[in-house]
C-alpha cells in the first residue's frame, strides 16, 4: 500500500477536533471560520506530507486569502515527478561532460559534491559511462529496491511529528511512538485507546492507512 500522499494535502485541527482536509485554501478558510465562530483552540494546520504544523495568514475576507495563497510559492504546487532517466551514455560521457567546461549542464542533471574514499572512485571509474553514470544507476537500483521501507518510514515520521505537536503530553505517548517506529499498527492503536478519537484516526491514517482517501475513514477505530 502507498504511503504517499496528494501533493495539496492538507488537515487542520481545532485543540483535538478534526477541522476540515483538503488543499491549503480549502483548509485555511474552515481554520478562518472556526477562528470567527469561537473554536476552543488551538487551531492548527498540518502539512500531511510532514506532519509538521505551518503558518498561514487567514486575515482579511475569503478573496483575499484565496488570492494570497494562490500567490505563495509552493502552498500548494503539485509533486512533479523526476523527468526520465536519461538514454544511457558512451564511455565518454565524463569526459565529454568535462569538456564542456563551466557551462549550462544537461537538462535534468544536478551537479554536486560526492566525497568517497579512493577504492570507491577506482571502482566507479571502471564502470561503463564512468563515475556519473554507474552512481545513477547504483541510486536508481537501490531506489526501487526499498522503495516500500523507505515509504513506510517516511509515513511513520509523518505521523510522528503529528503526535508530537498534538499528543506529546497525553498518556502513553513515548510507548506509542516507539511502536510506531516498530510498523506496530495494532500496538499502536492499544496505546492510545483513550486520546481523542480525531487525533486517533488521524495518526493511524499517516502512519498506516489509506492515503489515498482525502480523509481517515469515519468506521470506529479498533
Amino acid at each position: 500500500m502507498s504511503h504517499l500522499l496528494e501533493p495539496c494535502l492538507f488537515t487542520s485541527f481545532d485543540g483535538h477536533r478534526h477541522l476540515a482536509s483538503g488543499t491549503l485554501t480549502t483548509v485555511a478558510l474552515a481554520t478562518k471560520r472556526a477562528s470567527i465562530e469561537g473554536s476552543a483552540g488551538p487551531l492548527l494546520i498540518f502539512d500531511n506530507r510532514t506532519g509538521r504544523s505551518i503558518d498561514v495568514d487567514t486575515r482579511g475576507t475569503d478573496e483575499q486569502v484565496r488570492a494570497r495563497l494562490s500567490e505563495e510559492p509552493g502552498a500548494c504546487s503539485p509533486i512533479v515527478p523526476p523527468q526520465s532517466d536519461e538514454a544511457p551514455a558512451s564511455a565518454g560521457e565524463d569526459a565529454a561532460t568535462r569538456g564542456r567546461g563551466r557551462g549550462r549542464p544537461k537538462l535534468g542533471v544536478i551537479a554536486r559534491e560526492v566525497t568517497l574514499l579512493p577504492r570507491h572512485w577506482a571502482w566507479l571509474g571502471a564502470q561503463p559511462g564512468g563515475a556519473s553514470v554507474a552512481l545513477r544507476k547504483l541510486v536508481d537500483e537501490a531506489r526501487h529496491k526499498h522503495a516500500q521501507r523507505d515509504a513506510r518510514r517516511a509515513a511513520h515520521e509523518r505521523a510522528y511529528h503529528f503526535m508530537s505537536a498534538m499528543a506529546g503530553d497525553l498518556a502513553g505517548f513515548e510507548e506509542a511512538t516507539r511502536a510506531l517506529f516498530a510498523d506496530e499498527a495494532s500496538r499502536v492503536n492499544t496505546l492510545t485507546a483513550d486520546w481523542p478519537v480525531d487525533l486517533r484516526r488521524h495518526i493511524e491514517w499517516l502512519a498506516f492507512g489509506d492515503a489515498t482517501r482525502l480523509t481517515p475513514a469515519a468506521e470506529p477505530l479498533p
